[in-house]
């Protein structure tokens, strides 16, 4: 059964586009949507392989109700993270969806994870994906 792939960033889009291109590698049968805070993030999030991207506020609350998945850092359930980017009811929908929620610890934007040691972004998504595995059967 393909399973539909969440990924959510902002700013740049440069953690989701890492995401989207270690999950296009590992799991091609994936079914990978991403919903950037801004028109930037979204874009390079496109690039790196996503089969439908969109932005803002309503495109990841539909998202969000249709995901099996939701990839992302931590901030996407915190409301006014990402510098602003995550609105309250943006952290609700990812927060109350019905899907598995694999959320990476990026201390950054005055959200520190306590308990969790500084690892550089790529060690990130490399256990990130490794977690997906026993939810792609």
């Amino acid at each position: 059964m393909q399973k539909n792939i969440l990924v959510v960033d902002g700013q740049g889009g440069q953690l989701g586009s890492q995401i989207i291109k270690a999950l296009s590698e590992k799991y091609p049968a994936g079914r990978i949507t991403a919903v950037g805070t801004n028109a930037n993030a979204t874009l390079s999030m496109l690039k790196a392989g996503a089969h439908q991207a969109a932005t803002g506020e309503n495109p990841l609350i539909v998202a969000c109700r249709k995901a099996d998945i939701i990839l992302g850092p931590i901030g996407i359930v915190i409301a006014d993270s990402l510098l602003g980017e995550i609105t309250p009811s943006m952290a609700v929908a990812v927060g109350q969806a019905d899907a598995v929620r694999i959320l990476l610890p990026m201390n950054k934007c005055d959200n520190i994870v306590a308990g969790v040691a500084d690892q550089p972004t790529s060690l990130l998504i490399q256990d990130a994906i490794a977690k997906l595995a026993q939810f792609m059967v």
